[in-house]
């Protein structure tokens, strides 16, 4: 189920209030989906960045006493989900470093495809690394010598970097924003009187009662200062294309944000309406899997007119499990955050609708959980393609091999999941429900085509691997 898959990471950046350090704080309160391994946060006074990381939820890694300290007019904060680079202190964002020009704090959302080269050649020319995430290759190549100041340190630094990225930088007098030029991740301006904000999901603007503007462009980098904002192209045209990640409007992001101007909400029904097209069935009940089957599974019932209700209830104490990166602790908290209302699903025809399907795991066990309480038939409706490719850019599927769309064709994952029948939505009909038009979205777990060109010796612990060997 959608459990199985690992997040992204969340971006939050402010600059020009007296409070931006608390508002970067409840910032990273309504990006935690975007990652639940650690947050940090750094401030400046415009004379010198302030630091604060932990591990553990953005509510255990920062109180009173640390807003306090960090209290200053600028901020940048990052929640963690690590796809490059394992749980640790370290590796926790955003990066904060002094070099000969100052001071520099880097917090990155996405996948450099090219680290692993850049990293080595960094080593060769003996520089020392602290963390083993792909992020750190960004400082490095800012803090090179030959540029006159921060922004065209900045500028030639987006020239040596591919692969998808959502970058906020920070020294103490200036905030940029990044995007990558095929804006894979999403990053969005907003404004809250007279303080600019940053982040990777509008729903982060309406906690703090900040007005959207717009969607950082791909292949853009936004300068904010005290003058205020200096848009800068750092590709060509004929390069920054637009491939957003369809998976952000199908499973990551919350349901009340929008994603380039499109709400992820009101996308997902129109998901689920289009999956009752292609895969009608006759049942009882159409339930979800939450939270982000919700929106499809109202789309199906409404389509279908096959009655909607509550045949799981989360348990939002638990975490998303795909947090956990041992299968073992992700299986018991699965167990643990959904739980079956018997009086929905005995003795129904059930519509199970989910968002997707990796591994398979998971649906399996609840499956057999819908079984075990009297459900009459169990129709699995997925509101995606197949995944049948890993993803390089900043969501952490597994590799080829794991995934059960990979190697088997529909009636035999059917069969493996000993459902009654399985209806995934096709690609078209996926693609029709966007309001974007059917070009501008990266499909390659599905399709296996790939904006970027990829390192066929990606994975998350790569640099962890290569000092053992």
């Amino acid at each position: 189920m959608g459990s199985e898959i690992k997040e992204a990471c969340g971006l939050f950046g402010i600059y020009g209030h007296d409070e931006a350090a608390e508002l970067t704080f409840k910032g990273l309160f309504a990006l935690q989906h975007r990652g639940q391994e650690g947050a940090g946060i750094v401030s400046s006074n415009r004379q010198r960045l302030e630091q604060h990381i932990g591990l553990g939820l953005v509510s255990e890694v920062f109180h009173a006493e640390q807003l306090e300290h960090l209290r200053n007019p600028i901020a940048i904060g990052h929640t963690r989900y690590s796809t490059t680079g394992t749980t640790t202190l370290r590796n926790t964002q955003p990066l904060l470093v002094d070099y000969w020009r100052g001071q520099v704090a880097v917090a990155h959302n996405g996948n450099l495809v090219n680290h692993h080269d850049l990293r080595g050649q960094f080593e060769q020319s003996g520089s020392i690394f602290q963390t083993t995430t792909d992020s750190e290759n960004i400082v490095h190549l800012i803090a090179r010598p030959g540029f006159n100041d921060n922004r065209d340190a900045i500028m030639d630094t987006l020239k040596h970097i591919k692969g998808a990225f959502c970058l906020l930088i920070l020294t103490p007098r200036e905030m940029v924003a990044v995007r990558d030029p095929n804006g894979i991740r999403p990053l969005s301006l907003g404004r809250l009187n007279n303080a600019y904000v940053v982040a990777s999901e509008t729903c982060a603007f309406d906690l703090i009662g900040a007005k959207y503007i717009r969607d950082i462009k791909p292949g853009e980098a936004l300068f904010i200062d005290d003058w205020g904002l200096d848009s800068r192209a750092y590709c060509d045209e004929s390069n920054c294309f637009e491939s957003h990640c369809i998976f952000e409007n199908i499973y990551f992001a919350r349901p009340d944000s929008l994603l380039d101007n499109e709400s992820v909400h009101e996308f997902r029904k129109r998901l689920g309406h289009q999956l009752a097209r292609e895969h009608p069935v006759e049942a009882d009940v159409v339930i979800a899997v939450p939270d982000s089957g919700n929106a499809a599974a109202l789309g199906f019932a409404l389509e279908s007119g096959i009655p909607y209700d509550h045949g799981f209830i989360r348990n939002h104490y638990v975490g998303r499990t795909f947090i956990d990166p041992s299968v073992s602790t992700r299986s018991k908290k699965v167990d643990m955050k959904l739980n079956p209302v018997v009086e929905v699903i005995r003795d129904k025809r059930v519509v199970v609708v989910d968002d997707s399907i990796v591994r398979g795991n998971t649906t399996l066990e609840k499956t057999k959980t819908l079984r075990a309480i009297g459900a009459k038939e169990i129709h699995m409706r997925v509101s995606c393609p197949p995944i049948r490719n890993p993803c390089f850019y900043g969501i952490d599927f597994p590799t080829r091999s794991e995934l059960i769309a990979a190697e088997n064709d529909i009636e035999q994952i059917e069969k493996i999941l000993k459902v009654d029948s399985l209806g995934y939505l096709s690609m078209d009909g996926m693609l029709s429900c966007a309001n974007n038009g059917t070009d501008s979205y990266c499909t390659a777990c599905f399709s296996g085509h790939y904006p970027v060109k990829v390192d066929g010796k990606l994975s998350k612990d790569i640099l962890e691997k290569d000092k053992c060997d």
